[in-house]
């Protein structure tokens, strides 16, 4: 057994207060010692916590992410020079039977004096300040479409089948037509008609049939008032957000730009990419474990020589939409080919989910690249698909100084 920190710390963190056992090891001995206590998670208290760490000379920290109350400990002994790792869960799960608070901390601090947790992707602060707001952005929008969905659904119960003509519920004929449905005025299908766009004319007597024989109670109009109010309010503050986090973003620009030249990346997938990776790379090491951390690559469950399952894993909970939403813009792009020919191969194979699946991750393997190097898109096979001779013959060489680099690393002589 070797022991990879001779002295360092288990932490198990609750709401109200933190258990931690500072473990230490002599060098010539490997029987640890263990000094426990238990702090208050006020700030006072985490403050005395970091002293008691610095007078055992004891900088490296292990605790659980346990909901948020790793967040405010973490905080303050990032800020005192303390090194945190964060451990999943279920890589430091005591053994049944054999659990309280002291016994987890303990067991914790046995665990990753050895070495055997591994450590959870935590960013810089500005980083995870950034993630908290493209995350609260996130929630808006769902709460938005909810709303819109309470709004249509309002009408749909008072025989007003407006949706099933209409494309848009919110567009402006849509929206003229139901302000008009909710006011107080008698119903006049002339002027109902009147409101409608250019677009709408030709459908008129539709329109006009979707409506016919409709019941709206007063408490309904209220209630459709309601939900109209809140979905503007709502709005208003994706708007704030949005203002917020611009502002956040304007030092990531030149990272910005340089997510953008991938096909179906636009600036709102790009800073949502950058709030939840970060713009440094050798956090992760490679482009696998950054898949694999975002949930896209295959499960590994085998046994007895039998595949039982190769579903991706639940991870990536913010991540993973975006680049899937990503990629079905992606193989959409007339303009650029590239990832539209490689799903359409890989769909005939495997089916079009596992395709979609397939060119996300292909899309965060070259954003791990182009963040860890620098360059725009540039694939190194994009030769194979049409465009421009003379970009189609730079892509070749390119394609043969790649492999004249993996021929000669494997410690062949290429002529």
């Amino acid at each position: 057994m070797k022991v990879v920190f001779p002295t360092c710390c288990g932490v198990d963190v609750h709401k109200s207060f933190l258990v931690a056992t500072i473990i230490k090891t002599p060098k010539d001995s490997l029987q640890p010692s263990y000094q426990k206590k238990r702090f208050s998670t006020f700030n006072a208290d985490l403050n005395r916590f970091a002293d008691w760490l610095h007078e055992n000379n004891c900088l490296d920290v292990c605790m659980e992410s346990t909901g948020k109350y790793w967040v405010p400990v973490f905080n303050i002994l990032e800020k005192r020079g303390v090194r945190v790792i964060i451990a999943n869960p279920k890589w430091v799960k005591a053994v049944k039977g054999n659990k309280d608070d002291t016994k987890d901390s303990k067991w914790i601090g046995d665990l990753f004096r050895i070495g055997l947790v591994k450590s959870s992707f935590t960013p810089a602060k500005d980083i995870r300040i950034l993630r908290e707001l493209t995350r609260y952005r996130y929630k808006l929008t769902s709460m938005k479409s909810s709303e819109k969905n309470r709004f249509q659904n309002a009408f749909t119960v008072c025989n007003v089948a407006l949706d099933s003509v209409v494309s848009d519920m919110f567009g402006k004929s849509a929206i003229a037509i139901t302000d008009y449905l909710t006011s107080d005025e008698n119903f006049d299908p002339q002027h109902c008609v009147s409101l409608l766009q250019r677009s709408l004319k030709k459908k008129v007597d539709d329109v006009l049939a979707s409506i016919e024989g409709y019941e709206i109670a007063p408490e309904q109009k209220y209630r459709i008032g309601i939900v109209r109010d809140h979905l503007h309010y709502i709005e208003k503050l994706i708007e704030q957000v949005d203002i917020c986090i611009n502002a956040m973003v304007e030092k990531y620009d030149s990272a910005l730009s340089l997510l953008c030249t991938i096909p179906g990346i636009d600036r709102s997938s790009a800073i949502t990419v950058i709030s939840e990776i970060g713009v440094d790379m050798a956090q992760f090491g490679s482009s696998k474990r950054l898949c694999c951390w975002a949930g896209l690559t295959p499960g590994n469950n085998e046994s007895a020589g039998k595949k039982k399952s190769v579903r991706i894993s639940r991870a990536g909970v913010y991540l993973k939409p975006v680049l899937v939403q990503v990629a079905h813009a992606a193989v959409k792009d007339k303009l650029n080919p590239y990832y539209a020919l490689k799903y359409e191969h890989i769909a005939k194979r495997r089916g079009k989910k596992r395709a979609i699946i397939a060119i996300a991750r292909m899309i965060l393997t070259a954003i791990y690249s182009m963040l860890s190097t620098g360059k725009i898109w540039n694939p190194v096979d994009l030769f194979k698909i049409d465009m421009p001779e003379h970009l189609k013959e730079q892509q070749l060489q390119n394609a043969v100084r790649q492999a004249v680099r993996f021929l000669e690393a494997q410690g062949l002589k290429v002529s």
